[in-house]
C-alpha cells in the first residue's frame, strides 16, 4: 500500500516497495488493537480446560519419565525416560513456563498459574527473566542497543552492531550457545559488557548473581544430586537421563527462539527509528522483526506456540492457544497494508538464522548508519 505525500498525512513509514502515512499507520494500529480485543472478550472456560490438561499432561510425562530413569539400567527404560522427561521440560518451559510468566493466564485466578508467583523448571530466576525478556525484550523488540536479545551481548546479528574479531568464531560459539541455552538466559541480565564500562554498579551485579547462584543451586541440586542420590545404585544413569533432558530442551529452545528472531528477513531497528512511537508503530516493528513457523499442532505445541512469533511478539499476554486463530487474520492484515509476513517451515527458516550468523561473523561491506558495540 503506497501512499502519496500530503502535508497534513506525512509519510511515517517506508520500506522497499512500501510507504504509509501517519493516518495508514494508526489505522493498521486500531485494526490490530480491535482483533486482539475480539480474542480477550472471548476467553473462557474450553481455554482453562486446555491449559489445566497441559499441565496435567506435562507432570504426569514428569513423574512417569523420572520413574522409568530409576530403571535407567535397561536400556530401553532408560530412553522412555529420558525422552518423556525432556518433552516435559520443554513444555514446561515453553508452552507454561514462558506463557504464565507473560501473564497470559492470569485471568484465571489460578494461584498455580499466575505470573507474579510461577517459577519454572530453569536456572533463570523468574523475575530477572520478567525483566529481560518481558520488559526490555518485548518493549524493545529487536532495537539494536536497547534489546539485548539482539546477540544476547556475544553474537552480532545486525549489520547496525559495530564488527570486532571475536564475531569471527561466532558460527562455533553459537552452538555452545546453543548447548548451553538455560544458562546463557541465566546470566542474560547481568550485563556484564555495562559493568566493565562502568554503567552498571558492581553492588546491583552481585545483588543480582546471589540471586541467580541460589536458582542454579535448586536446579543443579535436584537434577544433579537429589535424584541421582535417591536412584542409588542406578544413579549413573539417572544423572545421565537428566543431562540428556536438559541438553535437549536446551537445543530446542535455542532452535525456536533463533528462528522466531534471526531469520534473514527479521528486521532490525535503530534507537532514533523508535522515537516518539506510536502503538501503531509499535506494532509494525514487532511484525516485521519476527518470523513465524509452520508445522502441525503438536509442533506448535513443543514450540510453546512460538511457532506464532508474529503473533505472540504482537499479543505477548494473550493465551498462546489463541494464536492459530488470529494468525491469519494478521496476515491478512499484513498483506492488505503490503507488509511482509515472514512465515516457513523450520528447516527454511533455520537456514536462513545460520546464513544470518555466518554472514555477520565478517566485517560489512558498507558503514553502518548507527553502529553500536
Amino acid at each position: 500500500m503506497n501512499a502519496k505525500v500530503d502535508h497534513f498525512d506525512p509519510i511515517v513509514f517506508e520500506r522497499p516497495g512500501v510507504t504509509l502515512t501517519r493516518s495508514q499507520v494508526d489505522a493498521f494500529g486500531r485494526e490490530i488493537d480491535a482483533l486482539r480485543e475480539e480474542i480477550m472478550v472471548d476467553l473462557g472456560e474450553q481455554d482453562a480446560r486446555y491449559i489445566r490438561r497441559l499441565v496435567r499432561t506435562q507432570k504426569g510425562m514428569e513423574l512417569a519419565g523420572r520413574g522409568l530413569l530409576f530403571l535407567g539400567v535397561l536400556p530401553p527404560a532408560w530412553l522412555a525416560g529420558t525422552a518423556l522427561l525432556s518433552v516435559s521440560k520443554i513444555l514446561e518451559n515453553m508452552e507454561i513456563g514462558h506463557n504464565v510468566m507473560h501473564a497470559q493466564w492470569d485471568w484465571l485466578g489460578d494461584p498455580a498459574l499466575d505470573s507474579s508467583t510461577y517459577d519454572w523448571d530453569n536456572t533463570c530466576p523468574a523475575e530477572q527473566w520478567k525483566h529481560s525478556h518481558n520488559y526490555m525484550h518485548h518493549t524493545f523488540t529487536n532495537v539494536v542497543g536497547k534489546d539485548r536479545d539482539v546477540g544476547y551481548g556475544i553474537m552480532r546479528m545486525s549489520e547496525e552492531q559495530r564488527w570486532n574479531p571475536a564475531y569471527l568464531f561466532q558460527p562455533a560459539y553459537n552452538w555452545v550457545l546453543a548447548s548451553l541455552f538455560q544458562w546463557g538466559v541465566a546470566f542474560h541480565d547481568l550485563e556484564v559488557e555495562r559493568v566493565l564500562k562502568g554503567e552498571k554498579s558492581f553492588a546491583e551485579y552481585r545483588a543480582q548473581r546471589r540471586k541467580i547462584m541460589k536458582k542454579v543451586r535448586k536446579q543443579v541440586g535436584k537434577d544433579y544430586l537429589l535424584f541421582p542420590l535417591l536412584a542409588g545404585p542406578f544413579a549413573p544413569w539417572v544423572l545421565a537421563g537428566n543431562a540428556t533432558a536438559n541438553l535437549t530442551r536446551n537445543l530446542w529452545s535455542y532452535l525456536i527462539i533463533f528462528c522466531g528472531h534471526f531469520t534473514e528477513h527479521a528486521e532490525m531497528f535503530s534507537e532514533a527509528e523508535i522515537e516518539n512511537e506510536t502503538r501503531g508503530q509499535w506494532y509494525l516493528r514487532q511484525l516485521l522483526g519476527s518470523s513465524n513457523l509452520e508445522g502441525g499442532p503438536l509442533f506448535h505445541i513443543m514450540s510453546g506456540n512460538l511457532s506464532h512469533q508474529i503473533e505472540h511478539h504482537l499479543f505477548p499476554d494473550m493465551p498462546s492457544n489463541r494464536y492459530k486463530q488470529v494468525a491469519p487474520k494478521v496476515r491478512e492484515i499484513a498483506e492488505r497494508y503490503g507488509l511482509h509476513y515472514n512465515s516457513g517451515r523450520l528447516s527454511r527458516q533455520f537456514g536462513t538464522v545460520l546464513k544470518r550468523i555466518n554472514r555477520l561473523a565478517l566485517p560489512s561491506r558498507r558503514k553502518p548508519k548507527n553502529a553500536t558495540v
